[in-house]
């Protein structure tokens, strides 16, 4: 049976999606979505293909192994080939496992049950019983030569107890204790802490400077002998002591299993509580024919073994609450909802929205705003939502409906629904870069002054769906950056900096962020003056605006429409969540009180806002037009007409230097 056009579509979606996710995790270091949500994607495939055959292709993540290795490592080309294994999450996946093994093989097989380290596989080669590589898996044909790192580890025999030639695998991991000294000791140097060990081993391992591996508390535990000079062991079991015996460290809490009820009995007990006792971190168990024959005679597929099978533990999962739902605009226009949850740890980290994909996802699940949902982290980046606890759902709470409109959409902000389709998108073309031009403003110097927030980092936020409005950007962290094209640690580090000391901004900064037409600079310091507070702007009426001074009713109807609009309220409540909004203060006399300035040009030191609010600070008015009633110009280089009108009108004309003995700077 041909696969429908929604599956051929989703089949393509997937392999897209797993040969991002497993290139960033293996390549990169990164986790934008965790193992477990990439295992479970995976999962979806393979089903997929299962169903429908046709479906398969030669480049697709069920076939090849992944991890192309890093430019910058010297690349080492296997002995012998190197595999990852196929998952299993449920019992009958492992059921199905076991009836493979038993109609391919001929036999009733028995297994080795050994635990799944959480860390980053390592190939170890031996010559004559001295270590002389150890590299990535990479690819499978090509890993990374990280020996120098290795040679770091305590617990990595330099020399074996007998000069045997041998490839030995194994996996390199950080203990948590270790991570916890670890993360404590960067947070107090200022520096990102990792999220989970395993992205702390890797990186650890694909450094090039081993002095930082050296620093780090990591450890190997070897599981499987590729090749050896010596006869290799007729059972798995024995191979691990073969390899102790050699002097490699093994994990002692393997166990033979008769049956698959000792598997399922073996896997739930370190499911359930014993993992947490342990110093390291699991994410399953793997099961390996105990026949050294039959693991032969079974062989491999073209990524796997078919002896073996990685039986995954389920995803961690949180409840929390569904505060609002709201919308992101992609590129194309395309509208995505997301829902604004009460942070809640999952995962290692602290999430505050998951996306709601499209308007039929959000109806399937029957998601409102006020319900108690379980959240299942889909990644460092990327939760979802799994299922609602109606239960707990709150009287009142109605079924959320598309939006007819939206500021995101620009112009009448009409939506429409893609025909054919679940997406919804803005009529008005264009959208994406009219939404990322006010947030470019937004975080510009004028206004919240975000450093590092420019515009190609605005855009790029905007297109991985990080970013969509003006409070996205206080919900950003660490990780979710380093998940970008180019944002290296250190980058991602000083980027929150920046929000976090954003975070504090003075009311007329956050009122010419808003955006609200015809609210410059100098007409936001006057509102932000004379209310001191956003709360009691927001509820001035439009003839009290008209009537400061400087402001006038153009401006007073445009400040009290603002005000008015549903969608501005939603969105200034969520933003003030996160903002300490400062008052102004105005200063009762100073060196330019009662004198109107004009800036113009580029100065060496101050920026236009910087020196514009110098004169505010020293009592006089900041102008951006020169006329007879100017008082006086600062100009830097580049000034132009301003400077031009101000030498025939005859008004007095300084620098920065002069302008700065004015203010007795």
């Amino acid at each position: 049976m041909k696969a429908p056009i929604k599956l051929r579509r989703r089949a393509r979606q997937l392999r897209a999606a797993i040969t991002k996710y497993r290139a960033l995790q293996h390549e990169r270091d990164e986790s934008p979505i965790s193992p477990e949500a990439l295992d479970s994607l995976k999962y979806e495939l393979a089903e997929l293909e299962e169903r429908y055959p046709e479906l398969v292709t030669p480049t697709s993540p069920t076939q090849i192994v992944a991890g192309a290795p890093l430019p910058f490592l010297k690349k080492v080309r296997h002995r012998v080939p190197q595999w990852s294994f196929n998952d299993a999450f449920t019992e009958a996946d492992v059921r199905a496992f076991d009836e493979r093994v038993r109609k391919m093989s001929g036999t009733l097989p028995t297994y080795d049950l050994e635990l799944k380290i959480d860390g980053l596989k390592i190939v170890l080669t031996y010559e004559k019983g001295e270590l002389v590589t150890a590299a990535t898996r990479g690819d499978g044909v090509t890993g990374e030569d990280v020996t120098h790192n290795i040679r770091t580890i305590a617990s990595v025999p330099a020399r074996l107890k007998r000069p045997v030639d041998i490839v030995v695998e194994g996996e390199v991991y950080l203990t948590r204790s270790g991570l916890s000294r670890l993360n404590a000791s960067r947070k107090k140097r200022g520096e990102p802490e990792f999220a989970n060990p395993r992205n702390a081993a890797a990186g650890s391992i694909r450094q090039l400077d081993p002095i930082i591996a050296a620093k780090r508390p990591l450890e190997v535990f070897a599981y499987d002998a590729a090749h050896s000079s010596e006869p290799l062991p007729d059972t798995q079991t024995k191979e691990l002591q073969y390899l102790t015996e050699l002097g490699f460290p093994v994990n002692s809490e393997h166990r033979h299993a008769d049956t698959l009820d000792e598997v399922f009995s073996y896997w739930r007990k370190w499911q359930e509580s014993a993992r947490e006792k342990l110093d390291y971190q699991l994410d399953g168990i793997v099961l390996k024919v105990e026949s050294r024959s039959a693991q032969e005679t079974l062989g491999y597929t073209g990524k796997a073994p078919r002896f073996a099978i990685a039986y995954k533990f389920p995803p961690e999962q949180v409840q929390t609450v569904v505060e609002d739902i709201t919308l992101q605009v992609g590129r194309t226009g395309k509208l995505t909802p997301v829902a604004h949850l009460r942070s809640v740890a999952v995962a290692g980290s602290v999430v505050a929205r998951a996306t709601l994909h499209n308007e039929d996802f959000i109806a399937e699940k029957d998601i409102r705003i006020g319900d108690t949902v379980i959240l299942q982290k889909a990644g460092d980046v990327i939760p979802e939502i799994v299922s609602v606890i109606k239960e707990l759902r709150p009287k009142g709470a109605k079924p959320w409906k598309f939006p007819t409109t939206s500021p995101l959409c620009g112009g009448t902000g009409e939506i429409e629904r893609v025909p054919g389709e679940a997406a919804h998108r803005c009529k008005v073309a264009g959208s994406f870069e009219q939404q990322a031009r006010k947030l470019i403003h937004f975080a510009g110097r004028s206004a919240l002054d975000i450093q590092g927030m420019g515009r190609e980092t605005v855009r790029l936020l905007m297109e991985h769906s990080l970013v969509s409005d003006f409070d996205d950007f206080f919900e950003l962290t660490a990780d979710e950056l380093r998940t970008l094209p180019l944002f290296e640690e250190t980058k991602a580090t000083k980027l929150i900096q920046a929000i976090e000391t954003a975070r504090k901004v003075p009311l007329d900064r956050l009122l010419i962020g808003l955006g609200i037409p015809h609210v410059g600079e100098e007409n936001a310091y006057l509102l932000a003056a004379r209310f001191g507070t956003l709360a009691k702007l927001r509820i001035a009426s439009e003839e009290t605006l008209s009537h400061i001074n400087g402001v006038g009713p153009i401006i007073g109807a445009s400040v009290a429409g603002w005000f008015r609009g549903a969608a501005n309220r939603a969105l200034l409540a969520r933003l003030l969540k996160h903002l300490a909004v400062r008052k102004v203060v105005t200063p009762a006399k100073g060196p330019l009180s009662g004198q109107t300035v004009v800036v113009t040009g580029t100065l060496p030191t101050l920026s236009r806002e910087e020196a514009e609010a110098r004169v505010r600070g020293a009592g006089g008015k900041a102008s951006a037009s020169v006329s007879k009633k100017t008082s006086l110009v600062v100009a830097g280089e580049a000034a132009g007409l301003k400077l031009a009108k101000a030498r025939q009108l005859g008004v007095p004309i300084v620098d920065e230097a002069e302008f700065l003995k004015k203010l007795g700077a």
